[in-house]
């Protein structure tokens, strides 16, 4: 064993109970701050890994900011020790919820490892993976830590345990919902609709000790909804919503009036639109899969905020660009005729509620709902816009909705968030299952993360839409393909 290794902690051999973790370059582009989420265990960074990020750190994306920031780190902890033989983690600048730092030690491998015959190609990957084996080889309970699916199979083949970063993945099998399903009295149903309010005790104490358990201290989320079920009378039903994170619930009804031309079609769509409409929830996440709503209902939301209640000042609605399957290339134009082609689900959106009967905005003029948007965006009412241009920018007064959020990573859309000013609504809109990054899944992209961390706080409201609305064809291919 080396004196790096052994004043590394000797991993396997002297202490099974540390690991050394190897890291991929693209964990360190998803996160630079993975290099202080180990705790007392071992990081290990091969040189090639350096390498690559000096290929990222001059651009101007995002993962041109995560190589800047991962070398930024780097360079604090150098200070420190080298990081050839070892450096403590406690010098790094990151802490923990709790204010810890890790107490591992951190180390850049620089020794030409040991290849396995199957590594021979000199590629990235295969350096990369061979210092992971080579430590191994060295008697080192070594993990590998990537987000490349390839490179985690070519790794566990070599008999190295392999792993997804997964410091900011979520549990999907848990994953709020929003609202939930409750048996009760049918008298308090008939008694929180005659009151228009419900102590949430008064709940508790006509429920089961299992639903109790369920919906005691820490359960019952703010502004969480219930849908209430006459245990006697399954037909006898109601619907209401926690306050904030206060101690009362309070009915729900759909609205009786059109919302720019449209009405809920489900319980869940009912749901959306109480939390869309609601001033003092300042974030909103929806979640479903095509054809559910989702965007609709946050664009008719904000459209009668801003153009009909004139409750903010703007609406603004952006998107990530980012293509599903292969690009076509760069697009001809200048930066409102390039966006047209990414942001077209939005005008659809926009076009149908303005042409939608009921709309507050239909005119008896010869306008078409294309020029009536375009006097909009003229006027700077509305603004439709990449996430590119976001970042350092400050958003006051403004009805803000990003779409298509599933392809955002956590630290995207904390950037995001970070960006709203005082007075504004902001709404997440996404599919989980339906994700165009390559290096994000189900349970590690910014929505379900936002959702997780964020679901305590009472400016927050949550539901996950369940059924297509769009046509029969379209609830089809969603349920069976």
């Amino acid at each position: 064993m080396s004196d790096a290794t052994k004043k590394m902690g000797g991993a396997g051999a002297s202490n099974g109970s540390i690991k050394t973790f190897v890291l991929d370059t693209n964990v360190l582009l998803h996160n630079p701050r993975s290099l202080f989420v180990f705790e007392e265990n071992n990081v290990v960074i091969p040189f090639a890994v350096l390498e690559e990020i000096d290929n990222f750190k001059s651009g101007s994306n995002d993962l041109g900011r995560n190589a800047r920031a991962c070398v930024r780190f780097l360079d604090t902890i150098r200070r420190h020790g080298q990081l050839t033989q070892g450096v403590s983690l406690e010098h790094s600048p990151d802490k923990d919820v709790a204010g810890n730092k890790p107490t591992g030690m951190l180390r850049v491998d620089i020794a030409p490892p040991e290849r396995h015959k199957a590594l021979a190609d000199n590629s990235m990957d295969n350096r990369i993976i061979s210092v992971a084996h080579s430590l191994k080889e060295s008697g080192e309970q070594v993990i590998f830590v990537s987000k490349d699916i390839n490179a985690r199979i070519k790794s566990d083949a070599l008999g190295i345990p392999a792993e997804d970063f997964e410091n900011q993945k979520v549990d999907l099998d848990d994953l709020y919902t929003g609202y939930l399903t409750i048996i009760t009295d049918g008298g308090l149903i008939d008694t929180m609709y005659e009151e228009r309010m419900l102590a949430v005790d008064d709940l508790l104490d006509s429920v089961d000790q299992d639903t109790r358990d369920m919906l005691g201290e820490g359960g019952l989320m703010p502004n969480e909804f219930l849908i209430l079920v006459n245990a006697a009378d399954p037909g006898h039903t109601g619907l209401c919503r926690r306050l904030a994170d206060t101690d009362h619930l309070i009915p729900v009804s759909a609205p009786r009036k059109q919302i720019f031309g449209i009405l809920p079609r489900n319980v869940q769509q009912t749901m959306a639109l109480d939390l869309l409409m609601d001033d003092e929830i300042k974030l909103i996440t929806l979640i479903g899969q095509a054809g559910t709503g989702k965007t609709l209902l946050a664009v008719a939301a904000g459209m009668a905020k801003v153009f009909t209640d004139e409750r903010y000042e703007k609406l603004l609605v952006a998107r990530p660009i980012m293509p599903m399957g292969r690009d076509i290339g760069y697009l001809p134009g200048d930066k409102d005729e390039k966006l047209a082609s990414w942001m077209q689900p939005i005008f659809d959106n926009l076009g149908y509620l303005m042409s939608t009967r009921g709309s507050p905005m239909q005119s008896a003029e010869s306008h078409t709902a294309e020029q009536r948007i375009q006097r909009l965006m003229a006027d700077g009412k509305l603004v439709l816009e990449p996430l590119t241009y976001i970042r350092g920018r400050s958003i006051p007064h403004q009805f803000m909705i990003v779409d298509e959020a599933q392809n955002l990573t956590p630290h995207e859309v904390k950037t995001i968030i970070s960006r709203v000013g005082e007075g504004t609504k902001i709404v997440l809109t996404g599919d989980i299952e339906q994700i165009d990054n390559p290096y994000l899944d189900s349970s590690s992209n910014g929505l379900s993360y936002v959702l997780d961390r964020l679901k305590h706080d009472g400016l927050v409201g949550h539901i996950t839409l369940a059924k297509s609305e769009r046509s029969d064809l379209a609830s089809l291919a969603a349920d069976r393909l």
